[in-house]
């Protein structure tokens, strides 16, 4: 038997999985997380939608990272998502002008989360979508998604990543139109209506 020598990192056994959370919910919102699109402009979208575990319950302490290009595919360049006060240190929040694609929202109490972005546009020959990374109890890592924003059938049809997806599947990765500029994007960790999650290598 080997003996465990804290010295001899060889011998040292590895630290097991912990959750991701709950810390989260208190730790990293901060100002202005979900308000990702400036102030008035044209192309804002609002996205949201609910978290459930696997029984189908909604989760009051999720945590979303979003991400996505400007209207014309464009990578972002803006800093600014989180912008702290120089004297005190704290989060001031966004500026309300420029569009950085990035934003930060935690759940509610009833598992419900919102967001507002530009529209993304298409880049890379992909259809057009927001990057999703969720964190909630229970897992052992992050999970990462997309949002995909319905309207041009051909676009989608040619994805590269939808089309690895079973065509059964590919709803959980299509957002619903609830009204113009209006989306409607659940989240099921879990269960029947298992939203496809992404691996990256």
């Amino acid at each position: 038997m080997t003996k465990i020598d804290p010295s001899r990192p060889e011998t040292v056994l590895p630290t097991p999985s912990h959750t991701v959370g709950p810390f989260y919910g208190y730790a990293l919102p901060f100002p202005g997380g979900p308000e990702v699109a400036p102030l008035g402009h044209p192309d804002t979208v609002t996205v949201h939608g609910h978290v459930y575990d696997g029984e189908g319950s909604p989760l009051p302490d999720a945590l979303l990272e979003i991400w996505g290009p400007g209207p014309d595919g464009s990578v972002p360049a803006a800093t600014g998502s989180m912008r702290r006060d120089p004297a005190s240190g704290g989060f001031v929040g966004r500026n309300g002008l420029e569009f950085t694609g990035f934003g930060r929202i935690q759940t509610d109490a009833d598992g419900h989360w919102v967001a507002r972005t530009l529209r993304p546009g298409a880049r890379g020959g992909n259809a057009p979508y927001i990057a999703v990374c969720v964190f909630a109890r229970g897992l052992l890592m992050h999970l990462f998604t997309r949002i995909y924003l319905p309207g041009d059938d051909a676009a989608l049809a040619a994805d590269p990543v939808l089309r690895q997806v079973a065509g059964d599947r590919r709803r959980t990765l299509i957002a619903t139109e609830q009204s113009p500029a209006t989306y409607r994007f659940d989240i099921h960790l879990q269960g029947e209506n298992e939203t496809v999650f992404l691996e990256f290598q």
